[in-house]
């Protein structure tokens, strides 16, 4: 079995036995899919090493592709290796990050994953916390309610992809003949962007290049998160948020 599901930030609870109770049927060959914003690897502290250690205790896998809300660099100090044709790193034995720019063959089918998106809560700006007024900055744009990100604290320019990830992506999706069964991102392609948002969501060069895959890549279904709603999109575009849905 191979489960999916949205945004996490950090927040597990929905895979308690009493709200996924179909977990009982599963072993830690079945995958739980996180489509970005995993959140579990962010300070490093005590309780984020519990809820780690409790994921690690379920019976199944926890498989999660990399959202806007991570801290890359804790994230990049875990070593990478090879794992079911695919780049990934172990954050525990089984929680596992799918890199960005591969293809995983899981139980027979094929699965393409892109994390990374552009946020959209940073209007009011991003903060050098090494700026000799940063305090006084920090607390000015509290008091205003602004949103605003701190630099390599709540934001890493990490969160879109690098050229290098561009090129393995182009690589890995020629290697398979743009074919493959699931796509797994944390945003969508430009055109899904603007049915979402009604104009309101801006393009990146993220979105465009998913927007490419779409019209280049012959697939079953695209699931992805970020946008914190559960819906289907012209049948095979599957937005995920709270809802835990069988992909296979």
């Amino acid at each position: 079995m191979i489960y999916a599901t949205g945004d996490t930030h950090g927040n597990f609870q929905r895979f308690a036995p009493e709200h996924f109770p179909e977990q009982a049927g599963m072993t830690k060959e079945d995958y739980m899919i996180i489509c970005g914003d995993f959140g579990g690897v962010w300070d490093g502290g005590k309780k984020e090493g519990r809820n780690l250690d409790w994921l690690e205790d379920l019976p199944f896998t926890t498989l999660f592709i990399s959202g806007n809300h991570e801290n890359f660099d804790l994230l990049r100090k875990y070593p990478t290796e090879e794992w079911n044709g695919g780049k990934i790193q172990r954050i525990r034995p089984h929680v596992i990050h799918l890199m960005r720019g591969q293809v995983f063959d899981l139980q027979g089918y094929s699965f393409f994953t892109m994390g990374g998106a552009r946020s959209h809560d940073i209007e009011d700006g991003v903060l050098n916390p090494k700026a000799p007024d940063f305090e006084e900055q920090y607390w000015a744009l509290r008091r205003m309610d602004a949103r605003f990100r701190v630099n390599h604290r709540s934001w890493w320019k990490q969160e879109l992809p690098s050229k290098t990830e561009y090129e393995e992506a182009q690589h890995s999706l020629e290697r398979i003949q743009y074919e493959v069964d699931y796509v797994i991102t944390h945003c969508a392609p430009t055109s899904i962007v603007d049915i979402l948002g009604n104009g309101g969501y801006v393009h990146d060069h993220l979105t465009d290049f998913l927007e490419e895959v779409k019209e280049r890549a012959k697939f079953h279904y695209w699931l992805f998160g970020h946008y914190h709603d559960n819906k289907i999109i012209d049948d095979r575009f599957v937005l995920l948020w709270e809802q835990m849905v069988q992909v296979v």
